[in-house]
């Protein structure tokens, strides 16, 4: 009998990897070309769980957990902002051994990913994102989130509102998740997310200080950076996202200086690898291959 996607996740050892002012911690799975998987918030790397088993036959799967996300460890010196985050990210990959790799990154992780790119374009050979920071847009809750973040008593104020079910299903919660709202009947789904902050202080905090981290003038920039990257792009978008609309979404193709496609995934909103891994793999795996 085949392992389900979450055992075949949970088959892999944990690394840690201590970088300058963080420890990232990292699962492998699978041979062949790398392949660096980057969650976004406020995920870890669990998330890819149901594209894993098959890039795992194809690739090398590199599956980081960001600091202040999963099993990464922090300390009150780490820099969370998304410069500081890609800067680490690019100081791993050569300690790992990568030459040369693809990159397949979501959401905030896929903000970090760009710049990855931007500072190792030899390193980086092709570009996976979904659902991810626009340009000029600003997703709705993060900025008063990030506020919130800073006020005395926010770990406890976020741990009483994570525990009400109204709030996660809402859209101030994980209610932008999945356009399937039978998803959220499935209490399995979302507790290897919620659990774990609302179980440790330390998780919680994590997760505040990475809230904190987004910076949208970082943002901003990439309208005119994004032509500074020139390996190929390829966009996966869940159409009926609210955070990341996809009509803004796809005119930032365009910006990318080297082939780039945009793809909608219908059906799904912010987390489409998620929510329709079937239909993510179907375009991801010919761009992967793809010489």
């Amino acid at each position: 009998m085949a392992m389900t996607p979450e055992a075949f996740y949970a088959s892999a050892a944990l690394e840690r990897h201590a970088v300058d002012d963080a420890t990232i911690a990292l699962r492998r799975f699978g041979n062949g070309p790398a392949l660096v998987l980057i969650h976004g918030f406020p995920v870890h790397g669990y998330t890819w769980r149901a594209l894993l088993p098959t890039l795992a036959a194809r690739h090398t799967c590199f599956v980081l957990d960001l600091p202040g996300l999963g099993d990464s460890d922090w300390n009150d010196a780490t820099d969370f902002s998304f410069t500081g985050q890609a800067s680490r990210v690019a100081a791993l990959l050569p300690r790992l051994g990568i030459e040369r790799c693809a990159l397949l990154a979501h959401d905030t992780g896929a903000t970090i990913a760009r710049l990855v790119a931007l500072a190792e374009p030899a390193r980086v050979a092709k570009l996976a994102i979904l659902n991810s920071e626009i340009p000029g847009h600003r997703p709705p809750w993060i900025p008063l989130y990030q506020k919130l973040t800073r006020v005395p008593g926010a770990g406890a104020g976020f741990r009483v509102l994570l525990q009400q079910d109204r709030f996660v299903r809402s859209g101030m919660g994980f209610g932008a998740f999945y356009s399937d709202r039978r998803l959220f009947d499935d209490p399995a789904r979302l507790a290897p997310y919620l659990d774990p902050v609302l179980s440790s202080s330390q998780r919680m905090t994590g997760m505040l200080r990475y809230l904190r981290g987004p910076e949208w003038e970082a943002v901003d920039a990439l309208r005119t950076r994004h032509a500074q990257i020139h390996c190929p792009v390829l966009l996966l978008w869940g159409e009926d996202d609210v955070t990341f609309p996809v009509a803004l979404a796809e005119p930032m193709a365009a910006q990318f200086g080297g082939p780039t496609k945009f793809v909608r995934i219908p059906h799904a909103s912010l987390m489409p690898h998620e929510e329709r891994p079937d239909v993510v793999l179907a375009s991801l795996l010919p761009f992967l291959a793809d010489s």
